[in-house]
């Protein structure tokens, strides 16, 4: 139940900003510096991947969708990225992999409440 309760509270401060942060990643993306839009985009890569898709939050949709390639969504995410640039959902879980299994193996996603 405390967890639901700071889970609640974090959502109301956090939600307003998450909103804000969109908003500012397209008008940065139209006027300002690559690096603070990609940073942004990451960000909301990530966002999407632990609420959307149910994934680990530290992980991309690309590379959660190599590793889970049997599922339908995650076949559809790699075919639409492979129209894009080839092979892009097995690089970014080469890229990722080791830090998901450092994560796993530190327990570093266990419950902090």
């Amino acid at each position: 139940m405390k967890e639901r309760i700071a889970g609640f509270l974090l959502m109301v401060f956090i939600v307003p900003l998450a909103l804000a942060g969109y908003l500012l990643i397209v008008y940065v993306g139209f006027f300002g510096k690559t690096e603070r839009g990609r940073a942004g985009v990451r960000a909301l890569d990530h966002f999407v991947n632990a609420t959307v898709f149910n994934g680990y939050a530290w992980e991309s949709v690309s590379s959660h969708a190599w590793r889970e390639q049997h599922l339908w969504w995650a076949k559809a995410v790699i075919w639409l990225t492979d129209k894009f640039q080839k092979d892009h959902c097995r690089r970014a879980n080469k890229r990722e992999q080791p830090v998901v299994d450092l994560i796993l193996k530190k327990k570093l996603h266990d419950r902090t409440l």
